[in-house]
């Protein structure tokens, strides 16, 4: 059983009122009490209120449930390529976000949906022919900073350039491309929109001040702001 399929028998059995002590549910499940502590630890990361009883067990905080949502198998294969996708990124905040999001929903998966669902990820491979091995850790926290109108200060290497300069900025939007995910910000060392690449941003802090909106529409930029040799907006 692979451990997402415990996670969710875990949270099952929890569900059913029960009182589970690390013992029974390792006994059950065929693994060591060690990787039962790591997956509750799991279970809780995803935000699952688990409460631990000192000498009795787990059990689920009391008035917890988990929405009545039902998914066809179609809608469940979807969300299951969906995270094949999100993993191409190379943004780990955002990929883990996104992970821990689908333990959540896969939680309320019917058995039989579950099991084509994982059946399914063992069969779908996503291949990318131009590659780059460069990581961000930014992606969801801008998102937030968007939505809730916050400067950002970030540090910045622009492509081909081993300077690093500090940029404060207002976030409006974001677009991807060849698995790359761009931001569009005004930037106050530019006095304009600029296009940043988010895995060239080398350290951001979000701050409590908040921003006018500008009233930005990504159309109207792609319009009327140059292009680079791949059609896309000037990226820095």
């Amino acid at each position: 059983m692979s451990q997402l399929s415990r996670l969710i028998s875990i949270l099952t059995l929890l569900r059913s009122k029960r009182l589970l002590t690390a013992g029974e549910l390792s006994r059950k499940f065929d693994v060591s009490v060690r990787t039962i502590y790591r997956d509750i630890r799991k279970l809780e990361d995803a935000g699952i209120p688990v409460t631990t009883i000192e000498g009795k067990g787990y059990s689920l905080m009391e008035g917890y449930t988990v929405a009545p949502v039902q998914f066809t198998e179609k809608q469940a294969n979807a969300l299951i390529t969906a995270q094949h996708l999100v993993n191409q990124t190379n943004d780990v905040s955002f990929a883990t976000d996104f992970k821990e999001a689908m333990t959540k929903i896969k939680s309320v998966f019917r058995t039989s949906v579950q099991e084509k669902s994982e059946l399914l990820s063992s069969k779908i491979f996503v291949f990318n022919s131009n590659y780059e091995n460069i990581s961000s850790n930014a992606l969801s926290e801008i998102q937030i900073a968007i939505t809730n109108f916050n400067y950002v200060e970030i540090s910045y290497r622009k492509a081909n350039d081993e300077q690093v300069t500090f940029r404060k900025i207002e976030p409006y939007a974001f677009y991807s491309t060849q698995h790359k995910w761009i931001l569009i910000a005004w930037c106050y060392l530019r006095n304009d929109y600029r296009a940043f690449r988010i895995d060239r941003v080398q350290n951001f802090k979000i701050l409590n001040e908040t921003f006018e909106d500008r009233k930005f529409n990504l159309q109207d930029y792609f319009q009327s702001c140059p292009y680079d040799e791949n059609n896309h907006s000037t990226l820095l």
